[in-house]
Protein backbone atom coordinates (compact mmCIF):
# COMPACT_ATOMS: atom_id res chain seq x y z
CA UNK A 1 0.00 0.00 0.00
CA UNK A 2 1.10 3.53 -0.75
CA UNK A 3 1.12 6.59 1.05
CA UNK A 4 -2.31 7.69 0.06
CA UNK A 5 -3.57 4.46 0.76
CA UNK A 6 -4.89 3.20 -2.36
CA UNK A 7 -4.15 -0.23 -3.29
CA UNK A 8 -3.90 -1.10 -7.63
CA UNK A 9 -3.98 -4.45 -8.87
CA UNK A 10 -2.97 -5.57 -12.64
CA UNK A 11 -4.13 -9.00 -14.62
CA UNK A 12 -3.82 -8.99 -18.21
CA UNK A 13 -3.96 -11.28 -20.93
CA UNK A 14 -3.74 -11.07 -24.62
CA UNK A 15 -6.14 -8.02 -25.70
CA UNK A 16 -7.51 -7.95 -22.12
CA UNK A 17 -5.85 -5.43 -19.34
CA UNK A 18 -7.70 -4.62 -16.08
CA UNK A 19 -6.35 -2.51 -12.98
CA UNK A 20 -8.11 -2.69 -9.59
CA UNK A 21 -7.98 0.42 -7.50
CA UNK A 22 -8.91 -0.14 -4.07
CA UNK A 23 -9.74 3.35 -2.15
CA UNK A 24 -10.78 3.57 1.90
CA UNK A 25 -12.85 7.22 2.09
CA UNK A 26 -13.78 10.05 -0.45
CA UNK A 27 -10.74 11.47 -0.59
CA UNK A 28 -9.03 8.89 -1.99
CA UNK A 29 -12.16 8.02 -4.36
CA UNK A 30 -12.02 11.39 -5.80
CA UNK A 31 -8.48 11.38 -6.54
CA UNK A 32 -8.87 8.35 -8.55
CA UNK A 33 -11.80 9.59 -10.17
CA UNK A 34 -9.68 12.85 -11.13
CA UNK A 35 -6.99 10.86 -12.45
CA UNK A 36 -8.88 8.45 -14.10
CA UNK A 37 -11.08 11.34 -15.84
CA UNK A 38 -7.89 13.46 -17.38
CA UNK A 39 -6.33 10.13 -18.07
CA UNK A 40 -8.95 8.47 -20.54
CA UNK A 41 -10.26 11.57 -21.98
CA UNK A 42 -7.07 11.82 -23.91
CA UNK A 43 -7.09 8.52 -25.49
CA UNK A 44 -10.37 7.23 -27.81
CA UNK A 45 -10.27 3.91 -26.20
CA UNK A 46 -12.74 3.63 -23.45
CA UNK A 47 -12.83 1.15 -20.87
CA UNK A 48 -15.64 -0.38 -19.14
CA UNK A 49 -15.73 0.21 -15.84
CA UNK A 50 -17.89 -0.33 -12.29
CA UNK A 51 -17.27 -0.06 -8.39
CA UNK A 52 -17.11 -3.02 -5.71
CA UNK A 53 -17.58 -3.01 -2.00
CA UNK A 54 -14.61 -5.18 -1.04
CA UNK A 55 -13.46 -6.14 2.68
CA UNK A 56 -13.36 -3.39 6.01
CA UNK A 57 -15.77 -0.78 4.62
CA UNK A 58 -13.53 -0.25 0.80
CA UNK A 59 -14.49 -0.69 -2.20
CA UNK A 60 -12.08 -0.92 -5.62
CA UNK A 61 -12.80 0.63 -9.05
CA UNK A 62 -11.99 -1.89 -11.90
CA UNK A 63 -11.00 -0.93 -15.05
CA UNK A 64 -11.07 -3.56 -18.01
CA UNK A 65 -9.70 -2.96 -21.77
CA UNK A 66 -11.39 -6.41 -23.92
CA UNK A 67 -9.91 -5.80 -27.30
CA UNK A 68 -6.48 -3.57 -26.99
CA UNK A 69 -5.18 -4.80 -30.26
CA UNK A 70 -2.60 -1.49 -29.89
CA UNK A 71 -1.95 -2.29 -26.01
CA UNK A 72 -2.81 1.51 -25.05
CA UNK A 73 -4.22 0.04 -21.83
CA UNK A 74 -0.75 -0.48 -19.94
CA UNK A 75 0.36 3.14 -21.50
CA UNK A 76 -3.20 4.46 -19.70
CA UNK A 77 -2.72 2.95 -16.58
CA UNK A 78 0.51 3.81 -15.79
CA UNK A 79 0.13 7.50 -16.41
CA UNK A 80 -3.04 6.73 -13.67
CA UNK A 81 -0.85 5.79 -11.34
CA UNK A 82 2.09 8.08 -11.65
CA UNK A 83 -1.06 10.32 -11.24
CA UNK A 84 -1.59 8.80 -8.11
CA UNK A 85 1.91 8.36 -6.82
CA UNK A 86 1.58 4.70 -7.14
CA UNK A 87 5.04 3.11 -7.55
CA UNK A 88 4.11 -0.80 -7.94
CA UNK A 89 1.40 -3.14 -7.81
CA UNK A 90 0.47 -6.59 -6.98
Amino acid sequence: MNKCGIDAEYRGEERYSKLSLAYANAEEEKKINDAFDEVTSKYTIQPQTYISDITDGRKVLVIEYHDDYDRDAGTIFEEIMKKLDIKECS
